[in-house]
Parts: C-alpha cells; sequence; structure tokens
C-alpha cells in the first residue's frame, strides 16, 4: 500500500460508515474489466474497488500460470476428466442437487469424487439430463486436502485475506473452495458467509451472475421477511406476496468467461448459472475494508436470535450464552471468537511492525510474510481497522454480559497495545 491509499483510505473510513460503505451502486451497472497485468497494481485496487465495494472482472491474463489452467482442461477448453481422476479419484466430495429444493437451499451428499465424474460423463452424453437430476460439486475444500498440488496461486489483490488468516491458524477450516458442475448447475440466491468478499476464477466453462448491490435485498423479501430461493422466479411478480419487488433495481449482469475472475463485493447478494461445464475457484474473505461490515451482520444475527427465543429471557438463566450459541451454529462463529478473530489478525500486525520479518520467515507462505508483502502502511491500516471495531465490540452490550475472563489478553489490553502499535509506527 502506498502512502496515496493510505491516506485515501483514512480519509474514506473517517467520513463514511459500514452501512453507507455496503450500499453503493454502480453507474449504469457497469462492471469495469482490468485487461493488463502489469500495469494494475495492488493499490490501484484497494482504492477503486475494495473500499468503495466495486465489483470488477480480471482477464484470463491473471489466471494464465495457475497449474489448474494448465492440467485441468483439454485442448478444447472443457474439463480434463481423465487428469482429475487421476489426481483427486478417491476424493469424497461434496455435492449439491441442483432440481431439489430443500429449506431453501439445494441438500448435499458426500460422495466419491470418481462417482461424481463418472456421473458428469454420464450427464454430457444423454444431453444434459438424468434420472438423479443435476448434481453439482460444491464447496470443496480442495486445497486443504491437497496442499501439495500445484492449482493456484492467490493473485496479490487478495491477499489481505483475514478469514483464512484467521482459520489457518487455528487450524480448523478454511473458505478457499474447488466448484465443478455441468451445464445447467446453479446457486440459489444468497450473499456469502459473514457477508465477506469473494472472488472466483473460472479454469474452465462460463458462468452468468446476477448481483444485487447491498441493501436491494430488502426489496426482494416476501411479505414474511423471507428473501427468494430463485431471484428469477415468476412468483416476484405476485405483489401480494412481495410486495416491494418493484421498487428493486435489475441486477448488475456478468458473463464470466474461461481464465477470468469475478470479484464480489462485500454484502451483495447474487445468484450464479454455469452456462458450460464448468471449474472454478473461489475463496471467500474479510479485510480492513469490510470487517465492519461483517460486525455489523453478526450484530443482526445474534438481534434475530434474541428475538426467536425471546420468550425464554426471564426463565433461562444462562439466555445470553444460549443466543451465543444459536448464533454460532447457524453462522460459524460468536461474540468470543470474533474477538479471538480480532486478536489473531491484530497480533500478527503487530509483531510485524515491531520486529520487522526475518529472512527466513520472508521467504515462506506465512501470513507475516503477506503482510510484510502489503507494506508497513497496510499493517497500520488494518491496525486503525481493527480498533474501531474491536472498540465496538467492548462496548457492546450483549458481549459484556458473557464471561470474558478466557479472554487472553483482555479486550482493554488488547486496544491499548493496538493503539500503542500504531502511535509508534506513524512517528
Amino acid at each position: 500500500m502506498d502512502r496515496a491509499t493510505f491516506a485515501c483510505s483514512t480519509a474514506f473510513f473517517r467520513d463514511y460508515s459500514s452501512s453507507s460503505q455496503g450500499a453503493f451502486c454502480l453507474p449504469g451497472g457497469h462492471v469495469d474489466f482490468i485487461e493488463k497485468v502489469e500495469s494494475f497494481t495492488y493499490s490501484d485496487f484497494f482504492r477503486d474497488y475494495l473500499i468503495p465495494n466495486h465489483p470488477c472482472i480480471f482477464s484470463a491474463k491473471f489466471t494464465e500460470d495457475w497449474g489448474s489452467r494448465r492440467n485441468w482442461v483439454t485442448w478444447d477448453g472443457k474439463p480434463n476428466f481423465d487428469h482429475l481422476l487421476q489426481k483427486f479419484g478417491e476424493a469424497v466430495v461434496p455435492v449439491a442437487n441442483c432440481d431439489v429444493k430443500e429449506y431453501n437451499s439445494n441438500p448435499k451428499e458426500q460422495l466419491p469424487f470418481k462417482e461424481y465424474i463418472k456421473y458428469w460423463k454420464e450427464y454430457i452424453k444423454n444431453d444434459y439430463r438424468s434420472s438423479r437430476g443435476c448434481l453439482y460439486l460444491k464447496d470443496w475444500h480442495l486445497s486443504r486436502a491437497f496442499p501439495e498440488q500445484d492449482v493456484y496461486t492467490t493473485p496479490v489483490y487478495f491477499s489481505s485475506d483475514w478469514l483464512n488468516e484467521y482459520w489457518d491458524a487455528i487450524a480448523v477450516d478454511d473458505y478457499r473452495f474447488v466448484y465443478m458442475g455441468p451445464k445447467g448447475s446453479w446457486t440459489p440466491f444468497h450473499a456469502d458467509v459473514f457477508r465477506s468478499y469473494s472472488w472466483s476464477a473460472n479454469i474452465c466453462g462460463r458462468k452468468k451472475w446476477l448481483l444485487y448491490p447491498a441493501g436491494q435485498e430488502e426489496y426482494l423479501k416476501d411479505r414474511h421477511g423471507n428473501l427468494p430461493f430463485d431471484v428469477t422466479a415468476p412468483s416476484l411478480q405476485d405483489r401480494s406476496v412481495y410486495p416491494r419487488y418493484n421498487q428493486s433495481q435489475p441486477p448488475v449482469e456478468i458473463v464470466q468467461e474461461a481464465g477470468e475472475i469475478v470479484f464480489i463485493p462485500s454484502g451483495w447478494h447474487h445468484q450464479v448459472y454455469n452456462l458450460e461445464d464448468t471449474i472454478s475457484i473461489n475463496h471467500n474473505w474479510v479485510n480492513g475494508c469490510n470487517v465492519a461490515i461483517m460486525w455489523c451482520f453478526l450484530q443482526d444475527e445474534l438481534a434475530a436470535v434474541q428475538r426467536e427465543i425471546n420468550e425464554w429471557k426471564d426463565p433461562m438463566d444462562d439466555w445470553h450464552l444460549q443466543c451465543q450459541l444459536i448464533m454460532k451454529s447457524c453462522t460459524g462463529i460468536d461474540y468470543k471468537e470474533f474477538y479471538n478473530f480480532l486478536k489473531v489478525i491484530a497480533e500478527n500486525r503487530i509483531s510485524v511492525l515491531e520486529n520487522g520479518l526475518d529472512d527466513e520467515a520472508s521467504a515462506k507462505n506465512t501470513p507475516k510474510a503477506a503482510i510484510s508483502t502489503l507494506g508497513m502502511l497496510h499493517a497500520v491500516f488494518d491496525l486503525k481497522r481493527t480498533v474501531k471495531v474491536l472498540t465496538s465490540l467492548s462496548a457492546n452490550e450483549d458481549f459484556k454480559k458473557l464471561d470474558l475472563t478466557s479472554l487472553s489478553p483482555p479486550p482493554e489490553a488488547l486496544l491499548h497495545h493496538l493503539k500503542a502499535a500504531i502511535d509508534t509506527a506513524l512517528l
């Protein structure tokens, strides 16, 4: 991050709230296409897309060196089933049935990868029809299962990735996925986990994206407050069921070609179709630009849980704890883990600012090496954003009602350390 971008980001987050950040719309629904690798810097992306929360498309030049682009695709642009079976045939993968709706999503099952590829070949042979329905391999943690494989390199633009930095540190999960599906497979209307950013790279095939800027989803809810499963369904025209649909803007539509990367802004709902047999790689990620949006989302989720079990508030001694447990089961995180998330991010940056980076660490693919690559000003920006959100979390009444004695260091001490590190770095 250069000094001009640091100054721009500081001014932006001083003047705008997290809610207004997510709500920006695009003039005329235009989505920029980034053509040349050599003329597009990290600071360009940070300033023009991350901060204002705007989508963009990166050309296939940004992925042309990936192993998956070379090895997973045949000469005519189709999935290389033979190579994939050789490398991953014995893996067990999550597969969704796109033809079945269950609790506003597609039901999933676990299948051997070789069985899924057999199904896919037969599906193509039968003119994209099967008694089993349209099956879509989704949310496969391939990088975690096969770390030795030369699949892809995360572009530097997406390297400030707090979600995967944290979950890698605790060795529990990650938010890096592979998707593989036949023509006609699709993902229903949704926003990404924690209202994170996402990037999605097509290894082969084509996708159509329908994007709704943050806030537009409110006009798409039915009279009970539920979002649609399929945003293209004719039933949305029924004003007795969807009373505000006619106030919504048309979606931003993107057709993504093979090799291209789509950047999806934080909090934008979307629906996605595979127009051809398609393989893609996707990351969900949070950083200093959208961590406040994540925090707002968690507060909204907790409030929804509290409304649902409000009748038990008086007779239940540990009602606040139960709300946290339910929230974590639904979203994957609670307030205390969110504190630990902020702590890990902060401590990694403080370590680099206070101690620098030795040669051994800089040569490795580690969070601290990534922090160093992005520069010391980026680390300071991250700490300033962490202070902002941590201050809000510490003052939150629901957070203060929890048993915080297990948190180390205590929030007040961590905040003090963060502010001191920022002051020292800016001297």
